[in-house]
């Protein structure tokens, strides 16, 4: 069975965040009740027009009101932006609260204004991200650790907090480029394929993945794939509709620097035509089909799916995941879990 989720979204920084709350909660009962067992969400800081609800926070309380089998995943959290023993230890915290349901994504980010509030150089951001995706799993899995490394020392500190699940939570190295594609492959447990990514991309960064795994003997199984989807009773009713809900954050992503989403001049010109390679749009068939096709051309598990917009109520993102939950989520439920490649013996064996 390919387990399937769903990625919450921002929305309007005039919703209150009382109101959010509520929403969020209501959409997440929708999610479980409609199939999905994974609930993601993204981050951002000082986001002006636009609201996150921070995801460490938000995840433990969401934990009282999921199913044990519903995985909380952050995709993604920003890693940079944190000192690593800070991180380690609220991850923990997070790991132990869920009672070992967290999945741990982390990204490089890509708004430089973020680095700046927070006085975090944005030129160091993938080497940061390195060393503490390293120091991560020293101080989750040793009883005690020293670490000398370019941005942080430890000398000899015995960890007091260790996550639940063993040898330490998932860690879904996130990135749209090969290079992010390579730290997931030496540093990381999977790879979440951006929404945006061509099936040529998917290759690409998955080859770049397996072969970090391999020169770690680790065996190459299946990945986290994200989808923007919506559901309608044609096609040509799907786009109209995508474009209402989908547009403006679209736009909003151009303008924060977010090149995959398309440039705003060519969103504007057409945005059907921009998005059309990676939006999964038209009638339960037309999106099971074409779901069907990347859960068997790739070895995808789970896969994550956007029903919701910042332009959405929570009542239109509810509606969204029930159409989704009638049809589409269990035609991919239904298919086969991808099994891990078998590595090659050992020479001499």
């Amino acid at each position: 069975m390919v387990a399937v989720g769903m990625l919450l979204s921002d929305v309007p920084s005039s919703v209150s965040p009382a109101q959010q709350f509520d929403d969020v909660r209501r959409i997440v009962e929708a999610a479980q009740r409609n199939g999905m067992t994974y609930i993601a969400i993204g981050q951002h800081f000082l986001y002006g027009e636009l609201r996150w609800l921070q995801p460490v926070p938000l995840l433990a309380r969401l934990a009282a009101d999921c199913d044990r089998s519903t995985r909380l995943a952050t995709q993604i959290m920003i890693a940079p932006l944190y000192h690593p023993v800070m991180l380690a230890e609220e991850l923990a915290t997070l790991d132990v609260v869920t009672e070992g349901r967290l999945v741990f994504g982390a990204g490089i980010g890509y708004r430089p204004e973020e680095f700046d509030y927070l006085g975090i150089p944005f030129k160091e951001r993938a080497a940061r991200t390195d060393e503490i995706l390293e120091l991560l799993v020293k101080l989750w899995t040793q009883d005690e650790v020293t670490h000398h490394g370019r941005f942080w020392q430890l000398e000899g500190v015995r960890p007091h907090l260790k996550p639940v699940q063993s040898p330490h939570p998932p860690i879904w190295v996130g990135a749209q480029s090969v290079a992010g594609a390579r730290r997931a492959g030496r540093l990381g447990d999977a790879f979440p394929v951006t929404p945006e990514a061509t099936y040529d991309e998917i290759e690409e960064r998955f080859a770049a993945v397996r072969e970090g795994f391999a020169a770690r003997g680790k065996p190459f199984g299946p990945q986290p794939v994200r989808r923007n989807v919506l559901v309608a009773d044609s096609r040509d009713e799907a786009i109209v509709e995508y474009a209402r809900v989908a547009k403006g954050k679209y736009l909003s992503y151009a303008e924060k620097g977010m090149g995959k989403a398309g440039s705003a001049s060519d969103l504007d010109a057409d945005f059907v035509r921009t998005v059309g390679e990676h939006a999964v749009l038209g009638t339960d068939a037309e999106v099971i089909a074409s779901l069907t096709e990347l859960c068997t051309r790739f070895p995808v598990d789970p896969l994550l799916l956007r029903p919701q917009w910042p332009s959405m109520s929570a009542a239109e993102t509810i509606a969204a995941i029930e159409r989704l939950g009638k049809e589409v989520v269990p035609a991919i439920r239904a298919l086969p879990t991808p099994q891990p490649e078998i590595l090659p013996a050992p020479t001499g064996a």
